[in-house]
Order: structure tokens, then C-alpha cells, then sequence
């Protein structure tokens, strides 16, 4: 499945416009139009980077094949994304709050 049809299938899923999409990440509503239909080809890293994180999906999953694609939901990776990019100290304390939780879900068993 081309670039094109995967960007369009995500909008029509999520259930948002043309316009929704452009303004998210600062397009324009053609230009969007123009990435669905093909007729804009290799859109720059940084726009396909913002289509992903505004759809919550990898990279791989928009513009490619992604042979690990059926490992892991892609929520989860996009879980990853935006936690790499916390400040350290809030990672520690998401952490420690999934080492509590794992303990409260073995203590039950």
C-alpha cells in the first residue's frame, strides 16, 4: 500500500478532515489533499514525523512495509516516542509507577 492510501486510510479512520490534519501540523488543507492523492512525493522527514505522532502510529507503518508491524500495537510504540522525550526525572517516576503496578498485578495471582 502506497504512502498515499495508508495517510488517507489513517484520516478516514480517525474520522478527521482534511482540514483537521492540515491544522494539527501546520499545512495547508491542499497540501494535504496532494499527499493523499500521490501527487506530492517524499515529503520531508519532519512532515511525516508530525503525521505520525498526530496519528500514533510508526513510521514504518506510514511509509513502508513493517515487518515487526504485528509485534507491537502501534499505540505502544508511539507510547515510546513521546516518552523518550520527557525529562529524565519524569521518566523515573513513570518507572516507578509501572514496577507498582506490576507488583499489584503479581501480588493478586
Amino acid at each position: 500500500m502506497t504512502f498515499a492510501r495508508k495517510l488517507h486510510d489513517l484520516r478516514i479512520a480517525q474520522r478527521r478532515s482534511l482540514q483537521d490534519v492540515a491544522d494539527a501540523i501546520g499545512i495547508s488543507k491542499a497540501h494535504v489533499w496532494n499527499l493523499e492523492k500521490g501527487l506530492t512525493g517524499n515529503p520531508s522527514m519532519e512532515l511525516v514525523i508530525k503525521l505520525t505522532e498526530l496519528f500514533r502510529v510508526r513510521i514504518a507503518d506510514l511509509v513502508g512495509d513493517n515487518p515487526d508491524g504485528e509485534e507491537q500495537p502501534a499505540e505502544m510504540v508511539a507510547m515510546f516516542r513521546d516518552l523518550k522525550k520527557l525529562d529524565p526525572r519524569d521518566r523515573d517516576t513513570i518507572k516507578m509507577l509501572m514496577e507498582q503496578m506490576k507488583n499489584r498485578g503479581t501480588a493478586g495471582s
